[in-house]
């Protein structure tokens, strides 16, 4: 429906104004302008939520990428979702995400189609019954709203998620016998607002970290304690929809939480000095990033994302490390810190996921 169409039935969204002129300008505002416009009337949220409106900030190009970050209260049962502006260092509170209470944040798996302005939170569990979930909940920026999409396949929690070519994926996790690890996996296309069935991971993996590099996508079990037995991971190829084992160094060096920047996998590591390394797939090693660890200020547990050539580490309180990366003629990486302060409010919340997202 177009404004103009929304305007017949309501009156001039602007008094004395053209409706043309009035999308002309909406279609300038920013994300965090438009939620505000939408408080104006019912009759603006129908006109920046409908179809036309959406595709004419698409057709040109108005998007901006956004860090949208779930938080935890500690020890509180409360969560949140929250978007960073890397522009101005603002944040913006997203409306609550509908979900049973009390739950496990880190439980959940979280992906995003960051072009569609999409957010997908899946599975979970509940913090007092220790039961799993199968819900997916999907947030969309052009609405500002979350809605309830078709449950998965499969009952999953501590599970990996991640979106290739427009398709949701969700591999390995918990599920309801007690120490089951899933081996199943599953894929939503929302064109058609299904799951279906893919290949199954050659052993059931519990998520300690996964990443996305062109069109595979990287699982590894991680390190627990007490170090018995090395890591685990798998790589699962969507052109091949076949998963293999991942290579012995990426999986032996992946010691904390990963982030791709560009084309490369980058690694703030749990332990010591928290010193990002990069891994180098030429020869299957990791190697230190020149420069000084993560800001002491940044208090953990610690979630990470690159966007446009930067390292964004979100760490308790919503405080944010931005790492700027570059390469030096040699090949070696570099990192330059800076803190940005988390939002008021927030000093009791820790991170637990985050997602790139265009708005």
């Amino acid at each position: 429906m177009a404004i103009s169409e929304i305007s017949n039935k309501s009156g001039p969204l602007i008094p004395g104004l053209p409706d043309e002129i009035t999308e002309q300008c909406l279609l300038l505002l920013t994300f965090p302008e438009l939620t505000v416009v939408r408080s104006v009337s019912t009759a603006w949220n129908r006109a920046i939520s409908s179809p036309s409106f959406v595709q004419a900030r698409k057709n040109l190009k108005l998007s901006q990428p956004y860090i949208f970050c779930f938080s935890y209260q500690r020890p509180k049962t409360g969560i949140q979702w929250q978007a960073f502006d890397p522009r101005s260092r603002c944040w913006l509170l997203l409306p609550p995400m509908p979900c049973e209470m009390p739950v496990t944040a880190p439980a959940f798996a979280c992906a995003a189609i960051p072009l569609e302005g999409e957010l997908y939170a899946l599975g979970g569990k509940r913090s007092d019954t220790d039961a799993e979930f199968r819900r997916m909940v999907t947030y969309r920026t052009a609405t500002n709203s979350w809605t309830v999409g078709p449950p998965m396949r499969h009952t999953r929690a501590y599970f990996a998620a991640a979106s290739i070519d427009g398709k949701v994926f969700a591999a390995g996790g918990k599920g309801v016998l007690a120490g089951e690890a899933l081996s199943s996996a599953e894929c939503y296309d929302p064109e058609w607002g299904t799951w279906g069935p893919v290949a199954n991971m050659r052993r059931g993996l519990l998520r300690y970290d996964s990443a996305v590099m062109g069109r595979k996508l990287y699982v590894t079990e991680g390190w627990s304690w007490p170090f018995t037995f090395s890591p685990r991971g798998e790589v699962y190829d969507v052109d091949k929809d076949t998963w293999q084992e991942m290579s012995a160094g990426m999986k032996e060096g992946w010691t904390g939480t990963g982030a791709v920047v560009g084309d490369r996998l980058f690694v703030v590591p749990e332990h010591g000095d928290c010193r990002v390394k990069v891994y180098s797939p030429e020869d299957d090693r990791w190697r230190q990033v020149i420069g000084e660890g993560v800001p002491r200020q940044l208090l953990k547990p610690y979630v990470a994302c690159g966007l446009e050539g930067c390292l964004y580490v979100m760490a308790r309180g919503l405080d944010v490390g931005v790492g700027r990366l570059e390469m030096g003629p040699g090949g070696e990486w570099t990192v330059d810190w800076e803190v940005v302060a988390g939002p008021t409010g927030s000093v009791d919340y820790g991170p637990s996921n985050c997602q790139v997202l265009c708005a």
